[in-house]
């Protein structure tokens, strides 16, 4: 599969201040795959080391962190020459062996000219962890995410789907109706199917959403797995929880996070280190209230948010949505389709790195998401039908006279009154 990722791949490996390279992100969004294929595709040869299973030579590297010494070791583990340049060094699963990690300071400092690329499922746990300083500003952190919409497109070789729709978004002009409503059909399947590679991989090849179930299910275990055994016991029963909680936060009317929600009597000392758990291993997306100033991030309410599982798929599997309703769009009226809908926008904004948040008005009225582009804090109303009518997005236009507002729904491309109508399966040109 091509994933937008390489890009960044390349122009990492092509900087002249290159610095060792971590990619982050949850467990099966395809960072083995994408960073071997990089390998195989710009390098002459991959020397590639996995902390989990290569025990032997995890141990020898542990025992010293010398940057030549580790080379020395590699090539003669691996019989493998490493060449400056020529040579990618993969370091995966990097969170089982935190002297490998701290050994990429040195990397920095000593032998820069050396290629290294370190990816791990829950990398984020360890480098938030109170007992491990962080080789801070000797790395670069790239974020990885399962498949955008714009991903799964090019999965099924609609690449010139991709250019219709990046062409009216600029327009703004209307799409031809018959194009249109093929575009929604595909967004209702990507839905269903998810971003996650190997589910979408099945989809390829059966051709048929109903496969993907289990796949799904298998990567919901994993995450469970994990938080069971790479967290204490008395804390790994609060994650579990808050995790199980999400359709349920996201159910309601008002949205916002309720620790009560997960337990009679819960609160923020009992569930927060649980929340940030999950935040860390790249599971959930935490999603602030703000106020629209520049920067956002300083205006934040630390005790208001909302929280989206990272893949919309896998929220479709976790609520126990009836598959047929979301893809064929049948009986909708009857399933709460505005949650499912919010997660896949927020989703595909961060995945186009914006850091979202959200709005209120005392209870009035309430925007969605708000996302920071320079100096602009624009305002994005999401609706899952066609029907956009809202006192919401006015009342927010009126109080803060944005230069450039946003509303996404079914309803085809179009500008009206500095409001911008995207169709829900072209937020990825946002």
């Amino acid at each position: 599969m091509e994933r937008e990722i390489i890009k960044k791949l390349i122009e990492w490996k092509n900087s002249k201040k290159r610095k060792p390279l971590i990619v982050q992100g949850a467990r099966q969004v395809g960072k083995t795959y994408i960073i071997k294929k990089f390998g195989n595709m710009y390098y002459e040869n991959i020397v590639y080391v996995n902390f989990e299973k290569n025990k032997q030579i995890s141990n020898q590297i542990n025992d010293d962190i010398n940057p030549l010494e580790i080379i020395n070791k590699l090539e003669l583990f691996f019989n493998e020459k490493i060449t400056p340049g020529k040579t990618l060094i993969f370091f995966d699963e990097i969170q089982a062996n935190e002297r490998a990690l701290t050994s990429l300071k040195y990397f920095c400092e000593e032998l820069p000219q050396y290629h290294i690329i370190a990816a791990g499922s829950l990398l984020g746990i360890k480098i938030n962890s109170k007992n491990y300083s962080f080789p801070v500003g000797k790395v670069q952190i790239i974020n990885m995410y399962a498949l955008s919409f714009k991903e799964f497109l090019k999965a099924l070789g609609k690449e010139n789907l991709i250019k219709e729709i990046e062409k009216h978004y600029i327009s703004n002009e209307k799409m031809d109706n018959d194009i249109h409503s093929l575009c929604l059909k595909l967004y209702r399947t990507y839905l269903v199917v998810g971003g996650m590679p190997e589910v979408v991989q099945t989809y390829l090849d059966e051709k048929k959403v109903i496969g993907t179930i289990d796949i799904q299910a298998e990567i919901l275990e994993s995450y469970e797995n994990d938080m069971t055994r790479y967290a204490k016991n008395d804390e790994s029963n609060r994650i579990v929880s808050a995790f199980d909680s999400i359709p349920l936060q996201l159910a309601k009317e008002n949205q916002k996070f309720q620790y009560k929600v997960i337990s009679k009597g819960g609160t923020s000392s009992i569930f927060g280190e649980a929340i940030l758990w999950l935040k860390n291993s790249g599971i959930v997306h935490q999603v602030f209230k703000a106020n629209p100033q520049v920067p956002i991030e300083m205006y934040k309410d630390l005790t208001s948010f909302k929280l989206y599982m990272n893949d919309v798929g896998l929220f479709v599997n976790k609520a126990g949505y009836p598959l047929y309703q979301v893809e064929l769009n049948t009986g909708l009226s009857m399933i709460a389709m505005g949650p499912l809908t919010e997660n896949y926008v927020e989703n595909e904004l961060r995945i186009n790195g914006y850091e979202t948040y959200y709005w209120e008005s005392n209870g009035r009225a309430k925007i969605d998401f708000l996302i920071q582009k320079e100096t602009e804090i624009i305002p994005i109303e999401v609706k899952s039908k066609e029907h956009t009518k809202s006192k919401s997005l006015n009342l927010y236009m009126q109080k803060y006279n944005p230069k450039t507002a946003i509303r996404i729904s079914e309803k085809n491309f179009g500008l009206e009154n500095n409001i911008k109508s995207v169709p829900l399966y072209a937020v990825f040109c946002i």
